[in-house]
């Protein structure tokens, strides 16, 4: 053992960082949602408290103190007042800072806030083994068995609307999914694989069945990506926001990669959400390894927002892409997304389920089965241009003669003549291409 030049022991002096308590800032925001993702992380189970609502707590009236240590906020204490009771809503620390005595002292020094509020009772209630479990039992709380916790979740309360319409999301109508016309087989497989396991998630968890937290549809343009997006969040009723990446990259002053995640953490704030990015290769595409590439930032930026977004329950990303091969390998990896599904053209039984969704009830002689066959390049969207077309020839032609005569078959057929379609024979073969190589459902 070391020794001093008189002989004497040498004793190593290891200290410790100290923290000291602080109100919490608007400015704490980012760090407090990082650290609460880390300790969901941690629990491997679902907080009881969203963290919309302990934001929306931290902002308010209710008392909120953080740790810190020099300039890194290192924990978090939210509460809530309620007359004369008071809820413990978040105790938080960040990793490493653990079984230091900050949670005990973050507790103690919300009760004597709580106290000058005139609160006599003070609850928390967390699922078993949370972050905060310990701090709490040596600050003398009790926990109380017997108990039965009941939850009824609305997806969009009041707080929330302001938000999404901030975002520009909307609540898509009802019976959206049920009018998807055609393209049964693509309906099919997302309802089972990603909307059954959302829409009944205790039976889901019974079973086994993890519900999905991201989910990639690839195809050729117009094929209905962003339909089934939105028929998604019609059939669960859950908030829809698009995020569009041309927006992101003019709407700040940092760049892209800072709007992007300026766009998460707002997201963050909702409690339900379905979020749809279209066309993401965008922000997604295969990096080039060069320190000049401009989309290496970004495509780095989304691979780290999107474990982040995978922690909370009740909400969905669904990214659609035109050529999955352009996405990076890194970004189609298991574990961001669940599954990788392909929406691709309309076959005959599809085509024709198409065009009698946008045929007229004055078309009902009009030969169904010729219009299918002479559209057998076109996509939903094609045979909805070619019979608002065909429709809207009849109708001049009645506005000219007023003799009646219904929208005819080969009114059709002349508008599917003069419509361009979206698939090409290349298309085609990319498309199979991929579905044998990126496919997974």
């Amino acid at each position: 053992m070391p020794r001093g030049s008189g002989g004497d022991l040498l004793t190593e002096v290891v200290t410790m960082p100290t923290w000291r308590l602080r109100d919490f800032r608007d400015d704490d925001l980012d760090r407090a949602i990082q650290i609460w993702d880390q300790n969901q992380q941690a629990d491997e189970a679902p907080a009881v408290f969203p963290v919309s609502e302990v934001v929306t707590a931290a902002r308010a009236d209710g008392p909120t103190v953080v740790a810190v240590v020099g300039d890194e906020l290192v924990g978090i204490a939210v509460a809530q007042t309620h007359g004369e009771r008071g809820w413990i809503t978040l105790v938080a620390l960040g990793v490493g800072w653990r079984n230091r005595g900050i949670g005990s002292s973050l507790i103690a020094e919300i009760e004597r806030r709580l106290r000058s509020q005139g609160v006599r009772r003070i609850g928390a209630l967390l699922v078993p083994g949370a972050t905060g479990s310990a701090a709490l039992e040596h600050s003398g709380y009790r926990s109380r068995g017997g108990l039965v916790f009941y939850e009824k979740v609305e997806h969009l309360g009041a707080s929330d609307a302001g938000l999404l319409a901030e975002l520009g999301g909307r609540m898509v109508p009802g019976g959206l999914w049920d009018s998807l016309a055609g393209m049964e087989r693509v309906k099919e497989t997302i309802e089972r694989r990603i909307v059954l396991p959302l829409a009944q998630p205790a039976l889901a968890e019974q079973y086994g069945v993890v519900p999905p937290k991201a989910v990639i549809l690839f195809g050729p343009p117009g094929t209905g990506k962003t339909s089934f997006a939105k028929g998604v969040a019609s059939r669960l009723e859950w908030p829809f926001v698009e995020l569009f990446p041309s927006r992101l990259a003019s709407s700040g002053e940092g760049g892209l990669a800072t709007s992007l995640r300026e766009a998460f953490t707002d997201l963050a704030e909702l409690e339900t959400v379905i979020l749809f990015i279209d066309e993401v290769e965008e922000i997604a595409s295969v990096r080039s390894g060069t320190a000049g590439d401009p989309g290496h930032g970004v495509t780095n930026e989304l691979l780290k927002l999107i474990p982040g977004f995978r922690d909370h329950d009740d909400r969905l990303l669904i990214c659609a892409t035109n050529s999955v091969r352009s996405l990076d390998p890194a970004f189609l990896r298991p574990g961001r997304f669940d599954y990788v599904i392909p929406v691709g053209p309309p076959d005959p039984v599809a085509r024709t389920a198409v065009w009698q969704r946008y045929l007229r009830p004055a078309a009902a002689d009009v030969d169904l089965q010729r219009l299918v066959e002479a559209s057998e390049m076109f996509t939903p969207a094609d045979i909805e241009f070619a019979a608002r077309k065909g429709a809207q020839t009849a109708f001049e032609r009645e506005v000219a003669h007023g003799k009646g005569t219904p929208p005819s078959t080969e009114d059709y057929l002349q508008a599917i003549a003069q419509t361009r379609p979206t698939l090409t024979e290349q298309a085609l073969k990319d498309f199979a291409e991929d579905t044998e190589q990126y496919v997974r459902m």
